[in-house]
C-alpha cells in the first residue's frame, strides 16, 4: 500500500491510498426494508483531487464467515503458504482468501478444476453432467446461486490442496462507488451512498463483499481503507448557465447530490431538476433534508419523487418522467442536459424508453428520427449515464 509521504499522482488502482472511514450512518428510517449507508472517507494528507462524477474505488475484504466455511471444509487452519501468481511472494492461504481472492460468482473453470480432485464417481458424474454442452443454461443458474464454499460442500469427495484451489480462483477486484460529494465543499473528504447487500440463496446467507465490508467490517477513525479515484465521463456541463435534469432513484442519487453541491458552490445559473424514487416516502427518502435545503436555497428548482410501495400500484421514476413530458421537452429544447444514474438492467432502459416517448410525442419525429435526436444529445454530452 502507498505510504503517506507519496504524492497524490502516485495513488492509483495499483498503489492505493490508505484512507480513513470517519462516518457511517444509515440513511433509511425505521420501517424500511433497506439499509443504505452514508459513508464519509477522509483523504486528509493525501493530496488526492477528484471531480464531481468520479467514482471511488475501494479494496474490500471477504466476509469472515465465507472464509471460515472454506477453511473448515478443507480441514485446514489456513496457515499454509500459497502464491497467487508465478513470481509472487508467498502469503498464507487464509490471507489469500480474506483479501486477494473472489469467493463469490464461481465460474466454469473452477468446476472443471474440482473434477480432477473428486474421488467419488457420483460426484464426478454430477460435475460432468453440469459441464456437458446440453446443460449450459443449467450451469449458469447453478453457478449464479453458489459461492466457493457451496461448490466444496456439493461434492464432498473433492480434496483439493490450497495452492491448486488458489490457482483456479479469480482475483478479488476493487468496488467502484459514485462519489456523493463535491470537492468545492469537501476537498479532503469523499462521501458515498452504499446499499448494503444481504440476501439468501441456496439455503445460505450471502453478503455483498464491498457493501458489507464498508457497513460492518471497516473500522471508524483508523487508516485501514485502501482507495483510489476512478475518473469518469459523467460530467456536469462546462457552462453553469445550462439546465440539468437528473434521474437517480435509490443509490443513484449519489452523484446528483455532488452535482447540486457543485452547482451551488460555483453559483451556476442553470436550473436543476431531480427525479428520485424508492419504496416508501416515510423511510426511504435518501438525503431528504439535504434536498429540501437545496430547494429552500433555490439550488434545486424541481424535485419529483416516485414511491413504488406507497399505493396499490407501483410508481417509478419513468412514470414521473412521462407525467412531466411536455416540461422535459421544453427543457431539452432549451439546451438542458439529461443524466441517469443507477440500475442498468431495468431502470435505465425504462427511463430511456420514457425519454424516447417524450421526444416522439412532443417533438413530432417518429422512430429513427427520435433515435437520431437522442444520438445528438449524446454527441453534445447532453445525455449521460452512470449505470451499474
Amino acid at each position: 500500500m502507498a505510504e503517506m509521504n507519496q504524492t497524490a499522482a502516485e495513488y492509483t488502482k495499483e498503489n492505493p491510498f490508505v484512507a480513513t472511514l470517519v462516518e457511517n450512518r444509515n440513511l433509511n428510517k425505521e420501517g424500511s426494508a433497506k439499509d443504505t449507508r452514508h459513508l464519509v472517507v477522509s483523504l486528509a494528507g493525501s493530496g488526492i483531487e477528484y471531480t464531481v462524477g468520479d467514482s471511488l474505488g475501494i479494496f474490500p475484504t471477504n466476509h469472515p464467515d465465507v472464509v471460515s466455511a472454506i477453511l473448515a471444509r478443507l480441514k485446514t487452519d489456513g496457515r499454509e503458504p500459497v502464491v497467487l501468481a508465478e513470481g509472487d511472494e508467498p502469503i498464507s492461504f487464509q490471507e489469500a482468501l480474506e483479501t486477494r481472492l473472489a469467493l463469490a460468482s464461481p465460474n466454469k473453470k473452477i468446476l472443471e478444476g474440482l473434477l480432477d480432485f473428486a474421488s467419488d464417481e457420483t460426484d464426478k458424474a454430477k460435475i460432468k453432467d453440469l459441464l456437458s454442452r446440453e446443460n449450459r443454461e443449467a450451469l449458469k443458474v447453478y453457478l449464479a446461486e453458489r459461492e466457493i464454499p457451496d461448490l466444496l460442500e456439493d461434492y464432498p469427495s473433492v480434496e483439493i490442496p490450497a495452492q491448486k484451489l488458489v490457482a483456479l480462483m479469480r482475483k478479488l477486484t476493487p468496488r467502484l462507488y459514485s462519489i456523493a460529494s463535491a470537492p468545492t465543499q469537501h476537498p479532503e473528504e469523499i462521501h458515498l451512498t452504499v446499499a448494503v447487500v444481504k440476501y439468501t440463496t441456496n439455503g445460505r446467507e450471502r453478503f455483498g463483499v464491498g457493501s458489507t465490508y464498508l457497513s460492518d467490517r471497516c473500522p471508524l477513525n483508523e487508516p485501514t481503507l485502501p482507495v483510489y479515484v476512478a475518473k469518469s465521463h459523467f460530467r456536469l456541463p462546462e457552462h453553469g448557465d445550462q439546465d440539468v435534469i437528473m434521474v437517480g432513484p435509490g443509490t443513484g442519487i449519489a452523484p446528483f447530490r455532488a452535482f447540486l453541491q457543485e452547482r451551488e458552490a460555483t453559483a451556476a445559473k442553470g436550473r436543476n431538476w431531480l427525479f428520485f424514487g424508492d419504496q416508501h416516502a416515510s423511510c426511504d427518502f435518501l438525503y431528504e433534508e439535504d434536498l429540501k435545503a437545496f430547494q429552500e436555497r433555490g439550488v434545486l428548482q424541481r424535485l419529483d419523487t416516485a414511491w413504488s410501495r406507497d399505493q396499490d400500484f407501483k410508481i417509478y421514476v419513468q412514470d414521473k418522467i412521462r407525467e412531466n413530458g411536455e416540461a422535459i421537452w421544453e427543457w431539452l429544447e432549451g439546451g438542458a442536459a439529461f443524466y441517469i444514474c443507477g440500475d442498468a438492467s431495468r431502470m435505465a432502459k425504462d427511463v430511456e424508453a420514457a425519454l424516447m416517448d417524450i421526444i416522439q410525442t412532443y417533438g413530432g419525429p417518429a422512430g429513427p428520427e427520435a433515435k437520431h435526436y437522442l444520438r445528438r444529445l449524446r454527441q453534445e454530452k447532453r445525455y449521460q449515464k452512470d449505470v451499474y
